[in-house]
Order: C-alpha cells, then structure tokens, then sequence
C-alpha cells in the first residue's frame, strides 16, 4: 500500500496547505494518528600497473584548482595543503587519495549532479519564504578530511560502536580521517545558526568489491529544526502545546525529553516531506513503506523503501534528531528531522546503471548519455558494449591476527583498481591439526572501455598475491 499522507503547513510562510487541527492534546493525538501509517521495526602504484589508473584521471583536486595532489609520504599524509603525521591508525592509500576531490557530485551533467540538482530543486521549490526566496540552503563543497570527533563523537557514536573500526573506514591517523558520511557536518552546520539545509558530498569506506559496491561513493542528506512556535502555529491550540517535557522516559516512540505530540507532527512533516521527494523523483504513483530501525543519532528511526520494478528498494534512512546532538550544537531550544540518502543508489536504479565504477570513466560513450538540455529530461542508460571478464583464484592461509575482509578487498583495489569487477569468497578451509584458516577468493576482471588481456591479468594478479603476502602477511597456497 503506498503511503497516504495529507500536507501539514508546519511553517508560516512556506507552500503548504493547512494541517490537521485538533482542539487539545489528546484530540491532537487521535486526529494527526490517523494520517500516518505505521509500519513493522543498517545501520555502514606505478610501472606496468598504471594500466589500473585509465578509467579516470581525477581533474582537479579543487574546485580552484590551488592544492596540490593528495599524497602520502613515509612520515606523512598530506591533503589539501594540510599535513597529517602518520600513526598506527594510518590507513588511507594512495588510490583512494586519488578520488579526494574529484567531486563527481558537482560535475555538471555528471549522473550524480543530475540526482543532486533534482533533489535541490525540489526542495526550492516546495520550501518557499514569504520573500520567494529558498528555505533549504545547500552545502556540497565541504572538505572530505574531517576528525574524528566530527565522524563520531558529534553523532553519539559509542566509542566502541563496529562502525569506527579500522577495518571499515579510510584514516589519515588517529584523529583525522576521510569521512565515512556527511552527518559529519551536522553540527557544524547547525552550530552557524542552520536550521534547514542540504548537504552533499564524497564519502568513504572500505567494503567489498562487486558492482554495488565502491570505496568512494556520494551521499545527500537534509536537517530541518523547529522552534516551538514554528512547530504548532498552525495547529489549533498549539500554545498549549510544547516541543519539550521534564521528568519525560524514553520509549520506542520518543525521546525524554520530547512530548509525543511534537514527536508525531516531526515524524509527520518529516514522512511527507521525504514521500513527496520520491515521487518527485520515481512518479506519483510510487508505493512506499516505512520499516522502523535504529541509529545512534536519531529516535524514532526510520528507512523507506519503494516499490520499483516488482522489488522493495530502501533508499534513505531517516528519524527525529537526538535532542542531545541539537543540544550540543547550541540550538537546544528546537528539535528537528535529519534524513540521508546515497546518489550513486538512485541514479543506478533512476538510470539503469548496472555497476558502479561506472560513475568514474571518462569514456565519451557514457558521459555524453547525461549531457541533457534539462534536469528533467528523460534518460535510461544505454550499455556499452560489455567487454568480456577474466577471473584468476587466490588461496592464501590467513594472519594469525588482525586479519580482516576489507583489508584485502583494500588491496585488491589500491592494485587492481576499476579493472577488478569483482570479489567472492568461494571457498573457505581449517586445518584440522593447526586449525589455521586458509580463504580461497575469485578476483573477477573486466575493463569498462576495452578487452583485457590474459597478460594484463597476469601482471595484475601476480602483483597481488604478492602484496597479499609482504603487506598482510599471509601465506600464499597459489
């Protein structure tokens, strides 16, 4: 069943139509219940191997065109101009540096613009002051090196939560690292005195390798804050009404510090606002639904999934704000909704794009298939002609310690680089005596532009097994 949802008119100014009135709390309660469907409860070289780098010569590491490339010396990581002493926690590589800045995001008629500028757009229209001008502003040239803190600690990341392992996210050492979502700006933002803004950008992780899956990816993400007044002006009553309760417990419905009905009104305007982008972006008759789901930095939590082509596709994660991160950005008089969604996700399925590297070429074939003479303007991919793969196995017995997927799929990247299409763990081993581990995995290889040759592979490969040997310290079973 799609979801049904009636305009709320939360703010005076915007264009909205009139909100569900009811004259006290408890008719409050019953009469904005009725309007929102309640549905059943993720949150993560050189010499012959230049070969590897071909599919895209990042152009400009700044918008200006001043900072130097990202590098990485013995001592050092060096970005934007800035540099970053190397520590035990380092472990950002040279190919990955290789994407900071290339901001595919902000490319005009890059895939990835297009899905940003439909989304601005839509939010410039649909949130209008009384002056005409746009409620929303839009932050999408943010530098991706952010500290930890920001990453984590702002969002009410448990120290010890799994999302800030070594292993999942791109560390420049212990206290600056590549980030891992754009949530890493929300209090910052919110800090200058935002209280409604867009934010895009590059985002960083270390994952597996196959077609949905890319080290560097783009995300987008929307705050909005509500003062009391803003919140209920509308609703009959409403000075009668407050965003904040003392003495409050926390339930699977809200906060503490949160009454219910202001709970329920953000939940409101935040399933209408994010019901109505999608079907800006997929058509009017879209069906959706709302699973309930956890994050450390929103309660009550929300994903949506759409109904596309037959299948159930999540396509953001959304929830009211933690009062104690709104707190923590000095706008604790004010409670709000955050929503964050991936570019390179829509505009797969938007497009019919079938693998994501590529989002990286530069092949003319691809590029010029987005050069439109509208935002708007209609267009579904037209593959390529698919050059045929080539896949060699790598067996090798695992680290006594510290081992971990990622490590390797790294590798596999920093060498192989947009050649390799895929990774897939396809056989597994224990040593019945030693009780040693030994993995076996199928490198898949297909170049995007042209056919690879068995003697490419071969040079490739034979540079990682050797790299898995010296770099992670396994010991190979070739």
């Amino acid at each position: 069943m799609p979801v049904e949802l009636q305009s709320s008119g939360m703010n005076e100014g915007e264009t909205h139509t009139e909100p569900t009135r009811g004259s006290a709390t408890m008719t409050f309660y019953k009469t904005l219940l009725k309007h929102i469907r309640h549905w059943p409860a993720n949150w993560h070289r050189t010499g012959p191997l230049a070969l590897s780098h071909k599919l895209n010569p990042c152009r400009g590491l700044l918008t200006d065109g001043s900072a130097a490339r990202p590098r990485i010396t013995e001592n050092s990581v060096e970005v934007f101009s800035h540099v970053y002493p190397r520590d035990d926690m380092t472990n950002v590589t040279d190919k990955i540096l290789s994407k900071v800045g290339c901001q595919l995001h902000n490319r005009p008629h890059h895939p990835l613009w297009l899905i940003k500028e439909r989304i601005k757009d839509h939010f410039y229209r649909s949130y209008i002051g009384r002056t005409g001008n746009p409620l929303f502003s839009v932050h999408d040239n943010l530098s991706p090196v952010v500290t930890v803190e920001q990453n984590f600690d702002s969002l009410l990341i448990p120290p010890e939560h799994p999302s800030r392992k070594k292993g999942d996210n791109y560390y420049l050492n212990r206290t600056h690292m590549l980030r891992a979502h754009t949530s890493a700006h929300q209090k910052e933002l919110v800090r200058s005195g935002l209280d409604r803004f867009l934010l895009a950008g590059d985002v960083y992780r270390r994952d597996e390798i196959d077609s949905n899956h890319y080290p560097v990816f783009h995300q987008m993400e929307g705050v909005r804050l509500f003062s009391n007044h803003e919140l209920f002006a509308r609703v009959e009553n409403g000075e009668e009404l407050s965003l904040f309760e003392s003495g409050g417990r926390r339930t699977p419905q809200k906060q503490e510090t949160h009454t219910l009905e202001a709970v329920k009104l953000v939940e409101f305007d935040l399933k209408q606002a994010l019901t109505r982008l999608m079907r800006h972006l997929f058509g009017e008759d879209l069906e959706i639904r709302w699973v309930d789901c956890y994050f450390p930095f929103t309660h009550p939590s929300f994903e949506m999934e759409v109904r596309f082509q037959g299948d159930w596709l999540e396509v953001l994660g959304c929830g009211v704000m933690e009062q104690e991160l709104v707190c923590s950005a000095g706008a604790g008089n004010k409670m709000g909704w955050a929503f964050g969604l991936g570019l390179e996700r829509l505009a797969m399925v938007l497009f019919g794009i079938p693998d994501i590297r590529l989002f990286w070429s530069e092949d003319e074939r691809f590029l010029k298939q987005f050069r439109l003479s509208d935002i708007y303007q209609p267009v579904i991919f037209q593959p390529l002609s698919k050059y045929p793969s080539l896949f060699n196995d790598i067996s090798f017995w695992l680290p006594a310690e510290g081992y971990t997927e990622n490590d390797f799929y790294d590798l596999v990247r920093s060498i192989g680089g947009d050649l390799v299409e895929k990774v897939t763990l396809v056989d597994e081993f224990t040593h019945p005596k030693t009780k040693r581990v030994s993995h076996c995995y199928r490198v898949t290889y297909r170049h995007m532009e042209r056919t690879l040759t068995q003697e490419e592979v071969r040079i490739i490969h034979g540079a990682i097994e050797q790299a898995a040997e010296k770099e992670l310290g396994a010991q190979g079973r070739y």
